[in-house]
């Protein structure tokens, strides 16, 4: 028998804990380019090791549809991983507290478009899922000689509603 967590909307002190939302909302923090570029700045804290580097990759990622079941979680103990959409459709961002190494009670947020996320290094995170298509996203991790990921199979799964 599954588990029912609902998804929430997407805010910045509600995520904290996990990570940082990368958006443009809000007055930018500077205008650039004479005046005709608006700079949100540092908005997200990367996190590469010592070790490793930022690489930009490019994910096409299958869309899924709610209710979703919850039976993995994975995290990255290395470095930070961000994912930033390539269009305005609106995704489910999963995520966990540590308990000692292993996941929490995970919580549910949906963004609103063109919201993106970063993850901090270690935390525990669903796969990525798109609720429509195309499910491009921009990923910007950790590239380095550990296979920076743990996985974590949920012996009794959850369901994530609206």
């Amino acid at each position: 028998m599954s588990r029912v967590i609902k998804a929430e909307p997407l805010t910045a002190d509600a995520f904290a804990p996990f990570g940082d939302i990368v958006d443009a909302s809000g007055d930018p923090d500077k205008m650039i380019n004479g005046g005709m570029c608006g700079r949100y700045h540092d908005i997200a804290t990367l996190d590469f090791g010592p070790e490793g580097r930022a690489g930009i990759s490019v994910f096409n990622a299958q869309a899924r549809s709610l209710p979703y079941t919850l039976d993995l979680l994975e995290r990255h103990p290395d470095g930070s991983q961000a994912f930033i959409p390539m269009s305005a459709a609106p995704f489910l961002v999963i995520v966990a507290p540590d308990e000692g190494d292993a996941p929490g009670t995970p919580r549910a947020f949906l963004t609103a478009p063109y919201q993106g996320i970063n993850f901090f290094r270690g935390t525990w995170h669903g796969v990525l899922t798109p609720l429509a298509t195309p499910g491009i996203f921009a990923v910007i991790d950790r590239i380095g000689n550990t296979a920076n990921l743990d996985e974590f199979v949920l012996d009794r799964p959850y369901m994530v509603t609206t």
